[in-house]
């Protein structure tokens, strides 16, 4: 076989040679319907031993909702009249008009207010010298000036901050600073771009004394404790928006905007439930979790990773193509990291890239179905995004990012069936592709795109972005999945690679991978804001997927184990209503 796998980014530049598939019946005709678990042949199948699917999925479907009601969104439409009207007033503090901009993002309402706020923005660049002298310098304020307008794509210098120093260019006493400055100036130091020393340095000071502050007898849901605090949770930016709009709705915060929020979460909860709804339906009709039991029934959880990329109502072709894709990250990668023999693995890749059905005779008949479903959905999405987009087909693209990912499980597969632990680079420049970073941004990019050349041009020219992306995707899940891979004895992770490498402890090993998942989030702020602003909005999204990934993988493995954070999760999205006053 060629080479499977290289260190240099995809390239979807163009369509691969279409391959004239063979007509064939219907998919559930194709493979006989047994447990597939007895078709072993002479291959010992392992089993990850994960736990099964903890959802009800006859419940989640008979979800219902009064607020897909007509009179709720007149409601909510009237609400956003009156903050869009205080958004572009001009008589109006510039500070105010920050809080209410940050307000409006912590509570996930941006969608509604787009135009408004990239006025807000300009308006900002074009007067930010007579905006710094009218806030007085205050540390609070340049740090919110400072985080809102990277937040956007703007070069803000971080000499902004600058009022950290003394006259000896020492930093002063941030033990005295309040709380909420101290916050402030944490959160902005976490869209610091490489060699911005000034702003670690903000940042190591700033963990250190909040860190110091927090008590162990506070109660967190009453807002006593500053939530975006180091031990409360992860930075700002790091954080998936819409999971935390609940945690800002607190007794202690009496903003003007918590009835739309209130308000607008549920609507919003209504789709995603219409989404979840379809979703299940086309799981179900699939029939792989009855059939392939050595893989993870986990399409509530891929949903939610949906949900956190893309959470805006208008996106729900966007939430469907990219739950299906995650559903099949997993189921893949539980074939290759578990249940295929090296010469079937081997097999199915080239099947996948040849895209040709012919060539999986001989496989289990369990990876026979697999593929097929996979061939059917992909072909369902490219229909779907062709009827819905009026684009040419996208199918090329998408099997293109299929190819490569299969590629690398391939690679990592035969690192474990021969006992190999490769050198840290080796094992990253492979794990970035393993780690579905790829495929999910394509998925999430066709899901936003307005014109097909436009958005293979936003995936093909912003590789280094998707590459860190993915990095974070890899890291984090090394970090959340060690033990487990230790206990059933898989390929090598990042950490296991470095330990090996470096001659070190896990713990100095896990220390470095969070060096290099900072160095990664250092590099994704500098490439976002050297983009192309008509592409910011969309770029936008792959962040996204970082930080979702940092949410599963933060307290251990989200998807492996679903009564953790990610049940909450479910529950507090998808399922509970907030309570309208």
């Amino acid at each position: 076989m060629h080479q499977l796998v290289g260190s240099s980014r995809l390239n979807l530049s163009g369509p691969t040679s279409a391959f004239p598939f063979p007509k064939r019946p219907p998919f559930r005709q194709t493979v006989s319907a047994y447990n597939f678990d007895n078709a072993v042949g002479s291959h010992a199948r392992r089993t990850a031993n994960y736990k099964p699917n903890i959802w009800n999925y006859e419940s989640l479907l008979s979800l219902t909702s009064k607020y897909g009601e007509v009179k709720y969104k007149r409601e909510s439409e009237i609400m956003k009249e009156e903050v869009a009207a205080i958004l572009c007033s001009s008589g109006q503090d510039p500070l105010n008009k920050l809080e209410l901009i940050d307000g409006i993002n912590k509570l996930a309402l941006s969608y509604c207010f787009e135009e408004e706020i990239n006025e807000a923005m300009n308006e900002f660049i074009a007067c930010k010298n007579s905006f710094a002298s009218s806030m007085n310098y205050d540390l609070y304020s340049a740090a919110l000036f400072f985080r809102t307008l990277r937040q956007y794509g703007h070069n803000v210098s971080q000499d902004a901050l600058v009022h950290l120093m003394d006259e000896e260019k020492k930093f002063m006493a941030i033990s005295r600073l309040d709380d909420k400055t101290k916050s402030e100036v944490f959160e902005a130091c976490h869209l610091a771009m490489e060699g911005e020393f000034l702003l670690d340095r903000a940042k190591l000071y700033t963990t250190t004394c909040l860190r110091g502050t927090i008590r162990s007898d506070v109660d967190e849901s009453a807002g006593d404790i500053n939530i975006y605090s180091p031990q409360a949770q992860d930075p700002l930016h790091w954080g998936v928006s819409y999971f935390n709009v609940k945690k800002h709705i607190h007794p202690n915060n009496n903003s003007a905007l918590l009835p739309l929020a209130r308000l607008s979460f549920n609507i919003v909860q209504v789709q995603h439930q219409k989404d979840l709804k379809e979703i299940i339906r086309w799981w179900k009709n699939l029939g792989l979790s009855e059939n392939l039991t050595f893989v993870r029934d986990r399409v509530v959880e891929s949903f939610l990773w949906a949900v956190g990329v893309a959470y805006e109502p208008h996106h729900g072709n966007l939430r469907k193509w990219l739950t299906k894709a995650i559903v099949f990250i997993l189921i893949i990668d539980d074939v290759y990291d578990i249940y295929g023999s090296m010469q079937e693995l081997e097999q199915f890749t080239i099947a996948v890239e040849s895209w040709d059905p012919r060539e999986i005779d001989g496989l289990p008949e369990a990876m026979k179905r697999c593929f097929w479903a996979l061939y059917d959905t992909v072909h369902d999405i490219d229909s779907e995004i062709q009827k819905e987009k009026g684009w040419n087909s996208v199918l090329p693209h998408i099997r293109n990012v299929w190819t490569e990912f299969c590629k690398s499980l391939l690679v990592e597969a035969k690192w474990h069936h021969t006992g190999r632990t490769p050198s840290l680079q080796e094992y990253l420049d492979n794990g970035w592709i393993s780690s579905s970073g790829a495929v999910l941004s394509l998925h999430v990019l066709f899901g936003v795109g307005k014109d097909l050349t436009e958005t293979i041009n936003t995936f093909n020219s912003n590789q280094d972005i998707i590459h860190h992306a993915s990095l974070i995707i890899r890291l984090r899940n090394d970090e959340a999945t060690l033990k487990a891979e230790l206990q059933r004895g898989d390929a090598p992770s990042s950490i296991l690679c470095y330990m090996k490498e470096a001659n070190v402890e896990e713990g100095d090993a896990r220390d470095y991978v969070r060096k290099t998942i900072t160095c990664s989030w250092k590099k994704m702020n500098g490439l976002f804001i050297s983009s192309p602003q008509s592409q910011q909005p969309i770029i936008r999204y792959i962040l996204n997927i970082a930080r979702v990934a940092n949410f599963f993988y933060r307290n251990g493995d989200g998807f492996g184990v679903q009564g953790r954070d990610t049940r909450q999760q479910v529950l507090s999205c998808v399922i509970e209503p907030l309570p309208v006053v």
